[in-house]
């Protein structure tokens, strides 16, 4: 028997008990001798001492058709500290325990209700900040990747059988599948396995947020406009440049999109060690950016000096000119008129901002949701977990190796021992094939109450 509860003061608290006593437990805390599965009820809560604790809504789920698949109630009371607190040391009294991170959906994949695939998703879904994100993890829990997994599955079965058929009619010298058939299938299943692998880099960024680093030079009011669109002083703000020694990052979700916004240490010539760890580090979240912010004080820029540090850049960020970045020029509050040979930077997307009065910063959010509009159309397949990805890699290499099997002409044993470790693969993904410290490791990063 477990329960959990949702901690805090507010209008409601909910508590749910999974186990194989929810039913007399009810009765105990209730006083009341039936309950109907599934309704609603309004009953007295009443402590272990007899004292009446609250009125509350119980609804009671039978097996297995519960989310756990064990017999289920959920107890809504008035979400008062005194009443969840009496309350749960009244279940403590009658012999239950807090729930684990995760425990009622670890439970529900251990009685089937759901495979592992789909339990993991529950936890996406939870966590999930953006629409892209959300529709992924909500077609992984109502088991559309999983029945794509199945026929793919399925397929390499029917192959396995087939040559495993043929070994039982060696002597007739049967064949059921023909080896140029065999290949073309295996060849569509490590395509489609390539498929999947190469939708994960994506799939990750949304998941964790589309890392925008901000780089410039000391001073130039990048932590200012960090602080501008999170609207929070999450950087420290000074007039002594240098003040940033390290990254700081946090997230933002704008029209639908999650970004991880990186503000970095300034970029500068100095003997300090201490900064130029800084600035090291600054380089190599520049190496990890989807979109650089290159910020420009607007009352100082040197247009000839400008070209020289972008130069810098590209013998320190390979694949600098892959990447996507927009200068913005900061402190417009500080000049009359833009210098016009600012303008003679036609290969820039180019914001005029002022991140201490927060002008433009919203002109700025739409050019950055711009740059990236047509690159994350994703599937509902995409990949966005790093153990679904390694395993499909191994399928991958699994395939890759019954082609080269087949090509050298290797008996149908050895091609089918190939396949089925790519089958097994399948099963880590789905959990028929997991082991324990698996399962407490991706169960352990759940919140309590799911």
């Amino acid at each position: 028997m477990c329960y959990s509860y949702t901690p805090g003061i507010g209008a409601i608290s909910m508590i749910r008990i999974s186990g194989n006593e929810t039913l007399e437990t009810l009765k105990k805390i209730t006083k009341r001798e039936e309950f109907s599965i599934r309704k609603a009820h309004y009953c007295e809560i009443f402590s272990n001492s007899g004292e009446l604790l609250d009125d509350a809504v119980v609804i009671y789920y039978k097996s297995p058709h519960s989310y756990t698949g064990e017999d289920v109630a959920e107890i809504f009371i008035h979400g008062s500290s005194y009443i969840q607190k009496t309350l749960l040391e009244t279940l403590m009294d009658l012999d239950l325990r807090l729930a684990e991170p995760g425990e009622f959906t670890y439970r529900a994949f251990i009685n089937g209700k759901m495979d592992l695939l789909q339990a993991e998703a529950v936890n996406d879904l939870v966590f999930s900040t953006n629409s892209k994100h959300h529709n992924i993890a909500l077609n992984q829990l109502r088991g559309g990747f999983s029945k794509k997994l199945s026929q793919y599955r399925d397929e390499l079965i029917r192959l396995t059988a087939l040559l495993e058929l043929e070994i039982d009619f060696s002597e007739e010298d049967v064949e059921f599948v023909s080896r140029d058939e065999l290949k073309n299938i295996i060849i569509n299943l490590i395509d489609e396995a390539q498929r999947l692998m190469d939708s994960y880099r994506n799939g990750n960024v949304v998941k964790r947020g589309i890392p925008v680093t901000i780089i410039g030079k000391p001073n130039v009011g990048k932590s200012t406009l960090l602080n501008a669109i999170l609207n929070d002083d999450k950087a420290i703000v000074s007039e002594i440049p240098g003040t940033t020694r390290d990254a700081i990052e946090d997230q933002f979700t704008y029209l639908g999109h999650t970004f991880r916004f990186i503000d970095t240490a300034g970029l500068q010539k100095t003997v300090d060690k201490i900064e130029n760890i800084g600035i090291e580090r600054s380089y190599d979240k520049m190496r990890e950016a989807y979109i650089i912010l290159y910020i420009i004080d607007i009352s100082k820029f040197d247009y000839f000096q400008f070209l020289g540090e972008i130069d810098e850049l590209k013998t320190q960020i390979q694949n600098f000119d892959n990447k996507k970045m927009i200068i913005v020029f900061n402190k417009i509050d500080l000049i009359e008129r833009i210098p016009p040979h600012i303008f003679d930077l036609k290969d820039y997307e180019k914001v005029f901002i002022s991140a201490k009065r927060k002008e433009n910063i919203e002109v700025l959010l739409d050019k950055i949701v711009n740059s990236i509009k047509d690159d994350f159309d994703l599937e509902t397949d995409t990949l966005i977990n790093i153990r679904h990805y390694k395993a499909f890699n191994d399928i991958k290499d699994s395939l890759s190796l019954a082609l080269k099997d087949i090509e050298k002409n290797m008996p149908n044993d050895i091609i089918a021992l190939d396949l089925r470790q790519s089958i097994d693969s399948i099963g880590r993904i789905t959990g028929e094939i997991v082991t324990d410290d698996i399962l407490d490791h991706i169960f352990s990063n759940f919140c309590i109450g799911k």
